[in-house]
């Protein structure tokens, strides 16, 4: 499996154990086997766009996060840098 899968796998079980949740739990809430959980997590199979969707829906996560652990945060944090120091920047710089 490349950097990318084992990735996932990795961060799809922290994010599972940080919500406290069984595979049991989780295949219940995708609507898919348990096996099919157990078989990513073991590196197996990997899941369909669908199922990664379903995935990040069901650990309240953003799908970005199953593949680069904080990945959302990161966005928010350059979108926030944006939005308020280089607004900020441009309005000291060039004023009305």
């Amino acid at each position: 499996m490349n950097d990318y899968g084992s990735d996932f796998v990795e961060n799809l079980i922290y994010y599972r154990t940080q919500k406290n949740m069984s595979q049991l739990e989780l295949s219940g809430i995708c609507e898919c086997a348990k096996s099919t959980i157990g078989g990513i997590e073991a590196k197996k199979n990997f899941p369909s766009f669908e199922l990664i969707l379903k995935i990040a829906y069901a650990l309240e996560i953003h799908p970005a996060d199953l593949f680069l652990r904080g990945a959302s945060k990161q966005r928010e944090e350059v979108r926030s840098f944006f939005e308020k120091d280089i607004m900020s920047l441009v309005e000291t710089r060039f004023p009305r």
